[in-house]
């Protein structure tokens, strides 16, 4: 494998070929609304997740799997050769398509393939058009004899399903209409699917394939049997002057151009690239890995109806940030924690108001929803958290914007969060008043992010005073004195607060000074066990803890808990810890937040040993292994979370926003700090004699 282009990731012929190597390396692709493909290398379906288009009917939830496979076979007079592979049950690969994968390469975001057939190469590309729920799949031929005319037959698998579930034979009987190059596939709730051939016609023949396997499901103990309706076929002629293809799309599209709609999609990655460096205009240059983390940063932002604050309006069009794909929706915690990276470090300040915009607007008795559920439902607010990380993700969003403006209008609402978290809110959250912490939490409720619950199981309770929330609060208090005195208005009572914060905050700190307790005042009294949420007191950017107690944090962190792709939930030392994330739902919850690495987590904890350290570059060579981890598991993105045993296998969501947000964002940051520095050191008079020195002496 190797890096190639700004931002690019290409694999070779040797791993395409080896089907285990080629399955585990997952292609991912967004449309914005929270739609989305995927897929794997191989061509298989190793989730039930996989397919070319899986669209949201209540953007951006309800999604659907609609169409499943799109599976090539190239033909040359009396030769055949099949460009995909199906896994079936007990194991059967039929066909094995996988082996003529001559390489296999991310294009900014966008898959490509380059196929070797004898005396032929075709390119295969797959995109999904930004704001629509479709997706292309375009070949080129790029290389043949004189005189060949090649052909492809492409059997259409279609579905029409919730994609967290999976279909059996005969559960799917849709209207099909053939004309040309056109089919169109009536839906149950009236609108239609349209499959549209560029360069060729489409015929419909209907048939069942059963029996394909899901090996990943089954891993993680979840049905992994599944049929589809092979709806017909796509007959495409190809050459080397032009591109063919087939646009899916819900959409009605009249005579789709290939080549506009793929010039369109990588003028929009090269622009995303642009607006990037531009507001990052300190830094010379960026490495091609934070390049892909750029792209990947968008693939995560969506639009979304809410509530019109103006009541002449039914609904208005917020935004705001999916946690993860395949399976998470989008969540308050997730979204503030992930929007310095996804937006502001990527040089885009308007989508970050209007995300802020949107989730304080739903700010209810000083707590913002921590997810969204479908239509119809009400927004759930069980978490301490989020409303915490609304203020800094205000921070983040004024310091990078100056805008006072927004600020003004947002105050009130964060005034707010303030005054239910001392006076009291939902689930017990409140401050005491004997030492100004907050303590939170009820039996059967998990309200921190440490959230598993398996039935009425929380496997990691918390109830008291957790340590990042008090981390969080100090450093909210402090915000807020802050934002009032820029915007001309009374600061003392935040001063004051936060100063009874500071001083009841000391008793976080262990008695052996090894590190800090993760909860304090619980059912049993404090707990010690070592875990990451102490790494907070140290990388927000107002700490409640002196210089020797931060030191003493990011020394335990890194002792117990750091890895090469982010820090583990819980010391392996811990009786409780658990090495694997492996097994049916219940065995992986429980091991969730009892071991796993997170990715997120690294950021802060490369953020914090700055803090200590004062060494920018050092810290940032802690983000370096996430270079190797693109072109792992999801190429070009960041998993949720890796096992705490080495080596470390990338584990749960394969593309998870906070894991991509964090450390593109603490890089940038660190970035910043590292080049201020050597500008410092270049025009120190000592600094500037060695220098001439060393060019003389050369």
């Amino acid at each position: 494998m190797s890096r190639s282009g700004a931002g690019g990731i290409r694999i070779g012929r040797a791993l395409c070929g080896e089907l285990a190597e080629a399955e585990r390396r997952e292609w991912w692709l967004a449309n914005g609304r929270g739609g989305y493909a995927a897929g794997t290398v191989a061509g298989t379906r190793t989730r039930g997740y996989h397919g070319l288009l899986i669209a949201p009917v209540d953007p951006p939830l309800g999604r659907r799997l609609l169409v499943v496979k799109m599976d090539t076979t190239l033909i040359d007079g009396e030769r055949a050769w099949p460009l995909f592979s199906n896994r079936f049950a007990e194991g059967r690969v039929e066909p094995s398509g996988h082996v003529l994968i001559e390489s296999f390469r991310l294009e900014g975001r966008m898959p490509v393939w380059h196929w070797g057939c004898a005396d032929l190469t075709i390119e295969q590309r797959i995109w999904m058009p930004p704001g629509e729920d479709g997706v292309w799949l375009t070949y080129q031929l790029l290389r043949s004899r004189a005189g060949a005319a090649p052909r492809l037959r492409i059997a259409l698998l279609l579905a029409d399903r919730d994609h967290h579930e999976v279909r059996r034979k005969g559960e799917f009987d849709p209207a099909l209409q053939a004309t040309g190059g056109r089919l169109r596939i009536q839906r149950a709730d009236g609108s239609a699917l349209n499959l549209i051939g560029c360069g060729g016609t489409i015929r419909t023949d209907p048939d069942w394939i059963e029996h394909f396997n899901l090996s990943l499901e089954q891993e993680r103990g979840l049905p992994d049997q599944e049929d589809h309706l092979r709806v017909g076929f796509a007959e495409l002629s190809l050459d080397s002057m032009s591109r063919c293809g087939i646009l899916a799309t819900l959409a009605s599209a009249d005579d789709p151009d290939p080549n506009e709609a793929l010039e369109r999609f990588q003028r929009r990655d090269r622009a995303l690239l642009r607006t990037a460096r531009a507001a990052q205009s300190g830094i010379a240059t960026f490495p091609s890995w934070i390049d892909q983390l750029i792209l990947a940063a968008d693939s995560f932002l969506i639009e979304r109806a809410i509530a019109a604050r103006d009541p002449r309006d039914d609904l208005a069009c917020g935004m705001s940030v999916i946690a993860g794909y395949p399976w998470f929706g989008d969540w308050g915690r997730d979204t503030m924690i992930a929007l310095p990276g996804l937006t502001l470090a990527t040089g885009r300040p308007e989508t970050a108001r209007r995300i802020l915009e949107t989730f304080t607007g739903l700010v209810d008795r000083g707590m913002l929803p921590n997810r969204f559920p479908g239509s119809g439902e009400v927004p759930e607010y069980n978490t301490v958290d989020a409303a915490l990380w609304l203020i800094e993700a205000w921070r983040a969003y004024v310091e990078a914007t100056a805008d006072l403006d927004a600020l003004a209008r947002a105050f009130p609402l964060l005034e707010s969060i303030i005054t239910h978290y001392r006076n009291g809110t939902r689930y017990g959250i409140a401050m005491d008043p004997v030492d100004g912490l907050i303590r939170a939490g009820e039996p059967g409720v998990q309200l921190t992010w440490m959230d598993a619950k398996v039935g009425d199981w929380v496997v990691t309770p918390r109830i008291g005073k957790p340590v990042e929330i008090n981390a969080l609060w100090y450093h909210g208090l402090r915000m807020m004195a802050d934002f009032a005195d820029r915007l001309g208005l009374d600061a003392r009572r935040y001063r004051a607060c936060a100063d009874a914060a500071r001083a009841g905050f000391a008793r976080f700190v262990r008695p052996d000074r090894l590190g800090l307790y993760d909860v304090l005042d619980g059912p049993d009294g404090g707990d010690a066990r070592i875990r990451p949420n102490q790494i907070f007191a140290v990388s927000l950017v107002h700490s409640p803890l002196d210089p020797p107690d931060q030191a003493a944090v990011v020394a335990m962190c890194e002792r117990h808990l750091l890895c090469s792709y982010g820090l583990r939930s819980l010391t392996p030392e811990d009786p409780d810890y658990q090495g694997q994330y492996v097994g049916d739902v219940r065995s992986r919850d429980a091991a969730y937040h009892q071991g796993n690495v997170w990715a997120w987590l690294l950021g802060p904890y490369a953020l914090a040993e700055n803090r200590v350290t004062g060494d920018a570059a050092a810290a940032q060579a802690r983000l370096e292994p996430i270079s190797d981890h693109l072109l792992d598991a999801g190429l070009g993105t960041v998993s949720e979370i890796f096992d705490g045993d080495p080596p470390h296998r990338p584990r749960g969501c394969p593309a998870q926003a906070w894991s991509v947000a964090c450390i593109l964002d603490a890089w940038i940051r660190l970035e910043r700090l590292r080049v201020q520095a050597a500008k410092r050191r270049s025009r120190r008079p000592d600094g500037a004699k060695r220098d001439r020195s060393r060019i003389l002496g050369s």
